[in-house]
Protein backbone atom coordinates (compact mmCIF):
# COMPACT_ATOMS: atom_id res chain seq x y z
CA UNK A 1 0.00 0.00 0.00
CA UNK A 2 1.16 3.41 -1.01
CA UNK A 3 0.87 6.07 1.93
CA UNK A 4 2.41 9.08 -0.20
CA UNK A 5 0.75 12.36 -0.28
CA UNK A 6 -0.40 13.90 -3.31
CA UNK A 7 0.29 17.51 -3.99
CA UNK A 8 -2.17 19.43 -6.36
CA UNK A 9 -1.44 22.93 -7.31
CA UNK A 10 -4.46 25.73 -7.18
CA UNK A 11 -4.85 27.89 -9.56
CA UNK A 12 -6.59 31.20 -8.65
CA UNK A 13 -8.81 32.99 -11.14
CA UNK A 14 -8.99 36.84 -11.21
CA UNK A 15 -13.05 37.19 -10.30
CA UNK A 16 -14.48 39.07 -13.09
CA UNK A 17 -17.19 41.71 -11.73
CA UNK A 18 -19.13 43.32 -13.86
CA UNK A 19 -19.49 47.40 -13.71
CA UNK A 20 -22.89 48.26 -12.34
CA UNK A 21 -24.78 51.36 -12.65
CA UNK A 22 -26.44 52.06 -8.70
CA UNK A 23 -29.76 53.50 -10.00
CA UNK A 24 -33.28 53.55 -8.23
CA UNK A 25 -34.42 50.49 -9.84
CA UNK A 26 -31.40 48.39 -8.78
CA UNK A 27 -31.33 48.87 -5.36
CA UNK A 28 -34.92 48.22 -5.05
CA UNK A 29 -34.52 45.10 -6.11
CA UNK A 30 -31.35 44.35 -3.99
CA UNK A 31 -33.58 45.70 -0.83
CA UNK A 32 -36.49 43.66 -1.73
CA UNK A 33 -33.91 40.19 -1.83
CA UNK A 34 -32.17 41.20 1.29
CA UNK A 35 -34.82 41.43 3.07
CA UNK A 36 -36.28 37.86 1.81
CA UNK A 37 -32.83 36.42 2.36
CA UNK A 38 -33.19 38.13 6.27
CA UNK A 39 -36.41 36.38 6.49
CA UNK A 40 -35.13 33.22 5.35
CA UNK A 41 -32.50 33.19 7.54
CA UNK A 42 -34.50 33.84 10.36
CA UNK A 43 -36.89 30.85 9.65
CA UNK A 44 -39.64 33.27 9.34
CA UNK A 45 -40.44 31.80 6.10
CA UNK A 46 -42.11 28.66 4.23
CA UNK A 47 -42.62 30.05 0.49
CA UNK A 48 -41.48 32.40 -1.76
CA UNK A 49 -42.73 33.06 -5.25
CA UNK A 50 -40.19 35.45 -7.47
CA UNK A 51 -41.46 37.00 -10.98
CA UNK A 52 -38.52 38.12 -12.63
CA UNK A 53 -38.76 40.45 -15.98
CA UNK A 54 -35.83 41.17 -17.86
CA UNK A 55 -34.56 45.34 -18.76
CA UNK A 56 -35.81 44.87 -22.03
CA UNK A 57 -39.28 43.37 -20.92
CA UNK A 58 -38.77 40.60 -22.86
CA UNK A 59 -37.66 37.44 -20.68
CA UNK A 60 -39.91 36.44 -17.96
CA UNK A 61 -39.40 34.16 -15.15
CA UNK A 62 -41.07 32.81 -12.38
CA UNK A 63 -39.31 30.83 -9.35
CA UNK A 64 -41.04 29.36 -6.35
CA UNK A 65 -39.84 27.31 -3.48
CA UNK A 66 -42.79 25.84 -1.63
CA UNK A 67 -44.56 22.78 -0.11
CA UNK A 68 -47.12 21.61 -2.14
CA UNK A 69 -49.86 22.56 -0.47
CA UNK A 70 -48.46 26.27 -0.38
CA UNK A 71 -48.85 26.69 -4.34
CA UNK A 72 -52.23 27.46 -4.41
CA UNK A 73 -52.05 29.75 -1.93
CA UNK A 74 -48.99 31.96 -3.91
CA UNK A 75 -51.00 31.67 -7.11
CA UNK A 76 -53.35 33.37 -5.58
CA UNK A 77 -50.99 35.86 -3.72
CA UNK A 78 -49.34 36.44 -7.37
CA UNK A 79 -52.74 37.10 -9.10
CA UNK A 80 -53.52 39.65 -5.94
CA UNK A 81 -50.27 41.58 -6.74
CA UNK A 82 -50.94 41.27 -10.44
CA UNK A 83 -53.74 43.16 -10.17
CA UNK A 84 -52.85 45.75 -7.47
CA UNK A 85 -49.83 46.65 -9.87
CA UNK A 86 -52.30 46.58 -13.01
CA UNK A 87 -54.05 49.34 -10.64
CA UNK A 88 -51.13 51.27 -9.70
CA UNK A 89 -50.59 52.16 -13.44
CA UNK A 90 -53.63 53.93 -13.86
Amino acid sequence: MDNRTTSASVLAFKPRVAAAVADENTASVIAVLQDQLAMAREGKLRSVAVVSVSNDGNAIGTQWSSTNSDVTSLIGKLAVLSHDLMAARG
